[in-house]
């Protein structure tokens, strides 16, 4: 087991090691949950989404027809012209 030590703020925030971070996966954005078990110890889970609350979650972009690759090349190259000017 290892462990590793960081400092609460005034504010009452701590930085996660960053070996910690990359054990768990963790990335900006992500949400933590902090349990405190029977012993008085404290675990950290990475809080996870079930996939049934996700199913269908992106469906409001579904298109009626599937895009083509050369259309997907198409619309890349036209934004890559757009942002160079």
């Amino acid at each position: 087991m290892n462990a590793f030590v960081s400092t609460v703020t005034q504010k009452g925030q701590v930085t996660i090691p960053k070996s910690v971070r990359d054990n768990l996966h963790l990335v900006t954005g992500d949400k933590i949950e902090f349990v405190l078990n029977d012993r008085g110890e404290v675990v950290i889970k990475p809080v996870t989404r079930k996939v049934a609350e996700v199913a269908g979650l992106l469906s409001k972009y579904k298109k009626s027809q599937p895009v083509s690759i050369e259309a997907m090349d198409q619309a890349v190259a036209q934004y890559i012209r757009n942002e160079a000017v």
